[in-house]
């Protein structure tokens, strides 16, 4: 059976594929995220996790090696990892009382074959008109600074929300695990 390898350093990525298995080592896959022109959010999400899955494929030959890549867009605008919290405070306030739209793609590369298989998750997340003292008291008691969009839905986040829109609520996490366990069946993995 081919080792199982999740190209990415997150935490949050390897606390989702544990749910489904726990022998996987984790591998750094060193891709340069800058977006490419009139790439829209969608493309670069997959163009990303196919990068990341095959930068983290080098060198191994019989591997199954997980790719996948976040983007978040409000009205177009894409909202990357804020990094501070008054980037933070800014990405909350304009997504207050709005749709954001995140496309969380996936790519499982097959270092035998040199197949990759993929799949694009598309999550709608409407949040409800939020005042500046919840915003701040969010960020303080979060420190959402790590994740796309500024929140963390597994956590506190969830009180942020109106609705999510989505057919894999792992997906916004940042790994859709239904799309994973089909493409790893397909791969010849028995899940459960």
């Amino acid at each position: 059976m081919p080792s199982l390898v999740l190209g990415s350093t997150s935490r949050y990525r390897a606390e989702l594929l544990r749910r489904l298995y726990a022998d996987f080592q984790q591998r750094a896959p060193g891709v340069d995220e800058a977006p490419l022109p009139d790439e829209t959010p969608r493309e670069r999400a997959l163009r990303l996790a196919i990068a990341k899955a095959r930068a983290a494929a080098d060198g191994l030959e019989d591997a199954l090696v997980i790719g996948s890549d976040q983007v978040a867009e409000l009205a177009g605008v894409v909202l990357d990892k804020p990094g501070t919290p008054e980037r933070a405070r800014a990405q909350l306030t304009a997504s207050s009382g709005h749709a954001v739209h995140f496309h969380t793609a996936l790519c499982l590369h097959d270092t035998r074959t040199g197949q990759d298989r993929l799949h694009v998750d598309h999550t709608v997340v409407m949040f409800r008109s939020l005042s500046p003292e919840e915003i701040a008291r969010y960020i303080e008691r979060e420190q959402p600074l790590d994740c796309a969009g500024s929140f963390k839905c597994e956590g506190l986040g969830i009180s942020l929300f109106e609705r999510i829109d989505n057919e894999d609520p792992s997906a916004l996490i940042g790994l859709p695990l239904i799309a994973l366990t089909r493409l790893l069946r397909e791969a010849g993995i028995a899940l459960p």
